[in-house]
């Protein structure tokens, strides 16, 4: 070797400067030549994975509440958390868009009244220990089911939905539930997290709620266990690990925190330290507020909002009515002022374009209102004074409809007794000669018998027949005042009539056509409409207003914007809309449980089977007995509609487990709805979840809940590693060398 080194040295030394650095220079072309051929190797020969470990931290905006599946139904932040520490029994996988099995296999009885649940073996709780093994059985199953049936239990909105149902254990890992009755979405009540029965021993179901201890130290079966819960300056950070003793394996990050701070603007100020945000709010101009050098996802869920029509209200009883403030609705303006740009025309999620009665038209909505006798005041006014002319023309009493007469002043009428007799009266004073042959004449007084009122007036004349009964033989319509302004103003309404009458008969002088939408009713008088004059409010034919209170949620920020876009497009139909926001979310509840508006502006969630029934079936009205007590909070119909049809056909939907019916029976429920109007429905929020590129693996799928996006986290990861395919490894190199060469 020694020999070798020297033979080479010798070599060298006999190279000339130059000619030694070409040598230097062409090795050092062939090492980088051949590492080159070692990496495109490399990458032709492996395949890229994810690789175990990494942290998450993401950051949201609420407060955290007590991490138990049973009350985080109206709190997303913690039931971000418990979807996953804790497992049921099903999952929603928003990637098929189905219930799948979970920590058991679920099976349906054919007539669809018992589901058996068949737990797995071996499934640890997060407190299991080999000294202390603690493992998942049916008692815990149904001790979380029995515990929300209990008539104590506090969560009553839960609690409907396991209502009539049969908890029974069969063996010690599987579970039976016996419905009263077939209904075909009761898988989705199975996602409901699993509680350890074991850890709530001597707690009865009343006080579950208050298990504070437990639901700041939970424990579950889940693929993520709690480690810490710490109190920072700007946040309450929650951190999970990866429970390695979980079936479900296939999570590769090792640590999930969430940091939940007061405001969006605290949390802004720490985005340096945060790899995703739950849910990013929006700019006045509708742009996610987020840095570019986030990753956005946008989504949405199958929620709407829509504005709910009180029917318990006479007017909104009216379904013509309904219809015309439906097609008085402009939704393309809502969606741009709110800048949702899913518009939706049915609770089902869908836009019918087909269908006339949802396309915005406001003269149809204004001839909706025409025929549900709301009209608008310069339409009643006109209508009565043609009538009174009518009536005045047709008589033989021939006076100004108009009079300006001082109390205490006289009113000189004049006749012909051609048509009554020397016993006629006018008012109720008897007719004398007047001046010329065969003519009457009397004078109305100001006070006393027969006198003029201030205002309206009906002057009778009267005769007696042949068995000297009274008998009317004429009457008119007069109106008196005293005041000079308004006799001109009065005379000029008398003016605007005649007009009227030569427009419609097509007879009106040059450059004086007067149409009812030229004029406007000013102090109850006819006056012609200037360019400033608001749209009158319309009356029905008791004169009361098209008066509308619209109350809506002071959160989120967009519903008191979308409230003050409606309450301008029904104010250009004619009706006096008010905005009620109150000002704290327990007002709203409680305006909300006790039906205090005439229409609501609010939103819904039909998960993911898109079920109905506690929106629009009877049984969710709420029945006002004046007692705060008697108030259900379950009370979803927010309409208080009552349909025997809609009731029948969404029982239909529950009941039937053949898709063909249940689509059948979907699409006569459309009908109905359509038919009544009891909504009109908006749009489907959308919202945008935000990412460092960093984060790599991340789809979100069809969701149903907003923590549906953690179910795909198993596929999130931050670290990649490669691995040779299969028959593949270095050696492999000087075989694959002639191929490559050859290619190239």
């Amino acid at each position: 070797m020694m020999n070798l080194l020297l033979r080479i040295t010798r070599a060298l030394r006999l190279l000339s400067r130059t000619e030694r650095i070409v040598l230097c220079v062409l090795i050092a072309s062939a090492v980088v030549s051949f590492a080159g051929l070692l990496r495109v190797f490399y990458l032709q020969s492996t395949t890229v994975s994810p690789a175990k470990g990494g942290t998450y931290i993401e950051g949201s905006v609420g407060d955290l509440q007590p991490l138990m599946p049973w009350f985080t139904i109206e709190n997303d932040v913690s039931r971000d958390i418990v979807s996953l520490v804790f497992s049921g029994l099903v999952r929603y996988n928003p990637l098929t868009k189905k219930i799948e099995d979970n920590i058991a296999a679920v099976t349906v009885s054919p007539d669809g009244l018992l589901y058996t649940a068949r737990l797995k073996k071996d499934l640890p709780w997060h407190d299991s220990t080999q000294s202390n093994p603690h493992y998942v059985t049916a008692d815990d199953v149904v001790f979380t089911y029995k515990t929300i049936q209990d008539a104590t239990f506090p969560n009553v909105i839960l609690a409907q939905n396991f209502r009539g149902v049969t908890v029974e254990k069969v063996d010690d890992r599987t579970v039976r539930f016996k419905l009263a009755e077939p209904y075909a979405f009761f898988a989705s009540n199975l996602t409901l997290g699993i509680m350890p029965r074991r850890n709530f021993e001597g707690i009865p179901p009343s006080r579950v709620a208050q298990a504070t201890e437990f639901g700041f130290s939970p424990v579950g079966s889940g693929p993520y266990k709690l480690r810490s819960i710490v109190e920072t300056e700007l946040s309450t950070e929650v951190t999970l690990e990866r429970f390695e003793a979980s079936t479900s394996s296939e999570y590769n990050l090792d640590r999930m925190v969430f940091r939940i701070f007061p405001d969006y603007q605290s949390l802004l100020s720490d985005l340096k330290n945060i790899d995703g945000v739950r849910v990013v709010p929006k700019s006045a101009q509708g742009q996610a507020v987020i840095p570019r050098s986030f990753v956005t996802e946008t989504y949405t869920l199958p929620q709407y909002v829509g504005l709910f029509f009180n029917m318990q209200r006479k007017a909104l009883q009216d379904a013509t009515l309904r219809l015309a403030l439906q097609l008085g609705t402009n939704k393309q303006g809502i969606s741009d002022k709110a800048f949702e740009p899913s518009i939706v025309d049915t609770p089902l999620l869908e836009i019918d374009t087909a269908d006339w009665r949802y396309h915005f038209d406001a003269a149809a909505a204004q001839g909706a209102l025409f025929h549900s006798n709301w009209n608008l005041p310069e339409k009643v006014r006109l209508q009565r004074l043609l009538e009174q002319r009518e009536a005045n023309d047709l008589g033989m009493l021939k006076i100004d409809p108009v009079v300006l007469l001082d109390t205490g002043a006289l009113l000189t009428v004049t006749g012909s007794f051609k048509e009554i007799s020397l016993l006629g009266k006018l008012n109720g004073i008897s007719l004398r000669k007047g001046s010329g042959a065969g003519i009457w004449s009397i004078k109305l007084p100001t006070a006393g018998t027969g006198s003029l009122r201030l205002g309206q007036n009906l002057i009778r004349l009267t005769d007696q027949d042949s068995r000297g009964r009274e008998r009317i033989v004429d009457s008119f319509y007069l109106w008196r005042t005293t005041d000079g302004q308004e006799y001109r103003k009065r005379q000029e309404e008398q003016r605007l009539v005649e007009l009227f009458i030569q427009t419609r008969d097509g007879k009106p002088p040059v450059g004086q056509a007067v149409t009812i939408a030229e004029l406007f009713v000013e102090g109850g008088v006819l006056r012609r409409r200037h360019p400033t004059d608001p749209v009158s409010v319309r009356v029905n034919d008791a004169g009361v207003e098209l008066s509308i209170r619209l109350l809506t949620s002071p959160s989120p920020p967009v519903y008191p914007t979308i409230a003050e876009e409606i309450q301008q497009q029904w104010t250009a139909l004619g009706a006096r809309v008010t905005v009620d926001v109150p000002k704290s979310r327990d007002e709203f509840q409680r305006k909300l449980l006790s039906r205090e508006y005439d229409v609501l502006l609010f939103g819904q969630s039909l998960l993911d089977n898109l079920d109905s029934y506690p929106y629009w079936h009877s049984t969710g009205v709420q029945r006002l007995t004046g007692l705060a007590k008697d108030l259900r909070l379950d009370a979803y119909n927010l309409s208080q509609y009552s349909s025997f049809q809609a009731d029948a056909l969404l029982e239909t939907i529950r009941r039937v487990r053949s898709e063909k019916e249940r689509q059948n029976a979907l699409k006569q429920l459309r009908d109905v709805l359509k038919k009544d109007v009891p909504a009109i429905f908006l749009y489907t929020p959308t919202y945008t979840f935000a990412h460092r590129p960093a984060i790599l693996g991340v789809t979100l799928g069809r969701l149903s809940m907003h923590s549906d996006r953690l179910f795909t986290a198993a596929s999130w990861y931050r670290h990649e590693r490669r691995a040779f395919k299969e028959g593949v490894s270095w050696f492999s190199f000087f075989g694959w060398l002639p191929k490559f060469v050859m290619g190239g």
